[in-house]
C-alpha cells in the first residue's frame, strides 16, 4: 500500500522537527555520536544493545552488529548522513528508555564541543514558513536536542534567526521522555492551548518522528528530504503488528508541505461554503 496520500484533516497547527527537516547540523551531530559510541562500555550501554535478530530491517541489524564490533558507525552511514542520532539510538536500543536516556545525555555532553554552523536544509525555507504563518496556522519546532543548543541554533540560522517564525519551541530536556515518546508534541500543544487531534500535523524526517506523532494522536507527515524511493518508504514503514506506524502523508520539501496545507485548507473551505449555500 502506498503511503503517498492526503492527510485526513487540514492543519490548524504544524509542528516541525528541527535537524534534517528544517536545518542541517549533520557535522556536529555525527561528531558527537562519534564521541559517544567508543564509550559504550564506560556508559554501561554495551550490554543494552539490541541483538541483530531484534532489528526491524536487515540494514538495522547490520548497523547494530557494526557498532557492537567496532564501537563506531560504518563509514558509509557517516558519508550518507541520512540517519539522525535519535534514529541511531532507536536502532541500537529499541524500547529501552533508560539506555536511550543515558545515550542522549552522553550525546548532549559531546555536542557542546561541536555545536556551530547551522544552515537551512533548503534555500527558501524561511519564505515557506512565512507563507504557512500567513495562512493563519500555529507553528512550532520540536527537537530532541537540548534547549541550550536549540536556543543558540534558532538564533543564528540564516544569519538572522528564525525565533520570530514559531509560536512554541519544545526541546528534549523540557520533558521526561524524548521522541518517540509523545511528550514533546503534547507539551508543545499545551504551550499553544491546543488539544492533540488530526488537525495538528507533525512533520519530521525519521521513523521516530512518525512514531511520536502516532502516539500523540496527531497527523504524521514524513519529510522525505533524503529522497527515498517508494519501495524503501514501504520497507521502513511496514505497517506490521510489530511496526504498525505509518505516515499519513509524505512530502519531499517544505515547499511541498506548504502546497499540501494550502490544498487541504482550500478543500475544507469549499466544503464549508457548500454546506452554507441555501437549498433551492
Amino acid at each position: 500500500m502506498s503511503i503517498r496520500q492526503l492527510p485526513h484533516a487540514s492543519p490548524a497547527v504544524i509542528l516541525i522537527d528541527w535537524h534534517a527537516t528544517l536545518v542541517d547540523t549533520h557535522d556536529a551531530m555525527y561528531h558527537a555520536v562519534d564521541d559517544v559510541l567508543p564509550r559504550l562500555d564506560e556508559l554501561g550501554l554495551l550490554d543494552e544493545l539490541l541483538s541483530p535478530d531484534q532489528s526491524k530491517t536487515i540494514e538495522d541489524a547490520k548497523l547494530v552488529k557494526y557498532v557492537r564490533d567496532n564501537r563506531a558507525l560504518h563509514p558509509r552511514i557517516v558519508a550518507e548522513r541520512r540517519i539522525s542520532r535519535t534514529d541511531i539510538f532507536e536502532v541500537l536500543f529499541g524500547d529501552n528508555p533508560d539506555a536511550k536516556q543515558r545515550a542522549h545525555g552522553a550525546f548532549d555532553e559531546a555536542y557542546r564541543k561541536f555545536v556551530g554552523e547551522v544552515t537551512p536544509l533548503e534555500p527558501d525555507i524561511r519564505a515557506h514558513l512565512e507563507h504557512l504563518r500567513s495562512l493563519g496556522l500555529v507553528l512550532g519546532v520540536i527537537s530532541n536536542r537540548n534547549r541550550e543548543f536549540m536556543n543558540h541554533e534558532l538564533a543564528i540560522v540564516d544569519g538572522t534567526g528564525w525565533a520570530d517564525l514559531f509560536d512554541t519551541l519544545t526541546c528534549g530536556n523540557d520533558v521526561d521522555h524524548r521522541k518517540p515518546h509523545p511528550d514533546l508534541l503534547l507539551c508543545a500543544l499545551r504551550n499553544v492551548g491546543r488539544d492533540a487531534d488530526e488537525h495538528t500535523w507533525y512533520v519530521g524526517d525519521s521513523t521516530t518522528d512518525v512514531i511520536a506523532a502516532k502516539r500523540a494522536g496527531v497527523t504524521a507527515v514524513f519529510y522525505n528530504g533524503a529522497g527515498w524511493d517508494q519501495a524503501w518508504l514501504d520497507r521502513i514503514f511496514p505497517g506490521t503488528t510489530r511496526h504498525p506506524d505509518r505516515p499519513d502523508a509524505v512530502v519531499d520539501s517544505i515547499g511541498d508541505l506548504v502546497e499540501l496545507a494550502r490544498h487541504l485548507l482550500a478543500q475544507e473551505l469549499r466544503i464549508s461554503r457548500s454546506r452554507d449555500q441555501p437549498e433551492r
